[in-house]
């Protein structure tokens, strides 16, 4: 099975019990595929308000592998902002970042924010 990154808003909502995060979150750790990104870890910190939240996101984090915004990733990203942009239909930084990583590693994203990211052309989405 090819690598998985999963995106801020489905761990979110697997943090929280919401279905089907739960279900492919689970599925995903068993199955040893499951990644996410140093862009994803940063969010989910920032949005920390508890020390039981803070314990939580660093349980999970702690199960799934975390791919950096490295040089590969950046050309990808900064590529497809250059495209996207010169179409006027841009996306959020952390989402270029996101998909720049996706794309360096031919890794497919599972979101929930499909609008944006089936913008950029190259990167595989994880079906819903």
């Amino acid at each position: 099975m090819a690598l998985i990154v999963v995106d801020s808003d489905v761990l979110i909502d697997a943090l929280r019990g919401r279905q089907p995060a739960v279900r492919r979150v689970t599925d995903g750790l068993h199955a040893g595929v499951l990644s996410t990104t140093t862009v994803t870890v940063f969010e989910l910190l920032s949005g920390v308000r508890t020390e039981a939240d803070s314990a939580a996101v660093e349980r999970l984090l702690a199960a799934l592998t975390i791919l950096p915004f490295d040089d590969a990733a950046s050309r990808e990203a900064a590529g497809v902002r250059r495209g996207l942009a010169s179409q006027g239909r841009s996306i959020g930084m952390a989402d270029y970042m996101i998909a720049g990583i996706c794309v360096a590693r031919s890794a497919a994203l599972l979101t929930r924010n499909r609008a944006h990211f089936e913008r950029v052309p190259g990167l595989a989405l994880v079906p819903e």
